[in-house]
């Protein structure tokens, strides 16, 4: 996966980039780390053909788990820049018939947040773009049955609320939106859907 690689690369240099720029000495605290966990809520449904004895099968999406770790640095008290990586899956089940997919994701995300301070508490909006490395498992396809793992990138956006409840730690909840639809052997399966965690970070 050369590809992958690439953007491991890519990722790498720029967590390294965030936590090695030099702050001053007002600037203390100014880079932080967090783990998120929570759940990926899948919004449509997708079809695969030849699912079931060649036909063409709608599966609905479950909703699943999501986890990120994610490595940021405040520029100004009210503007942040966060580089993520994770994990999040959904199961598709057809409506009739056996069988089911498997959908996993590995997001690799940069995302920019605005921030509006107010006593201990940060709310905040987010956007960003990223690659999301796709595998999709398929059982009971009598023509297709195996797996695939595509790599296509998107969109995010959404809000979110810190408490800051030691000067260098916090805790919070973030929702967020993603926008992606990768083709797995010319078959689109939308990634479109929403990320619920509830974050909690280390400032230094």
């Amino acid at each position: 996966m050369k590809t992958t690689s690439i953007l491991s690369v890519v990722l790498a240099t720029a967590l390294l980039g965030i936590t090695v720029t030099p702050a001053s000495a007002e600037d203390n605290y100014a880079n932080y780390v967090m783990l998120k966990g929570g759940i990926y809520s899948p919004s449509n449904s997708y079809d695969l053909q030849n699912y079931n004895n060649g036909s063409r099968t709608s599966l609905d999406s479950e909703t699943g788990f999501a986890g990120e770790v994610a490595a940021g640095r405040y520029f100004l008290p009210n503007f942040a820049i966060e580089m993520e990586a994770g994990y999040f899956a959904s199961k598709g089940s057809a409506a009739a018939g056996s069988g089911d997919a498997k959908l996993q994701v590995v997001p690799l995300v940069a995302t920019g947040k605005i921030l509006i301070p107010i006593g201990q508490f940060e709310p905040y909006g987010l956007w960003g773009i990223g690659a999301y490395i796709a595998k999709l498992e398929v059982d009971g396809n009598t023509s297709s049955s195996g797996d695939s793992t595509e790599i296509v990138f998107g969109f995010h956006a959404g809000v979110g609320c810190s408490y800051n409840f030691k000067e260098n730690m916090f805790a919070g909840l973030e929702v967020k939106y993603l926008w992606a639809e990768p083709s797995f052997d010319g078959q689109d399966v939308n990634l479109d859907g929403f990320i619920t965690t509830a974050n909690i970070g280390f400032r230094y």
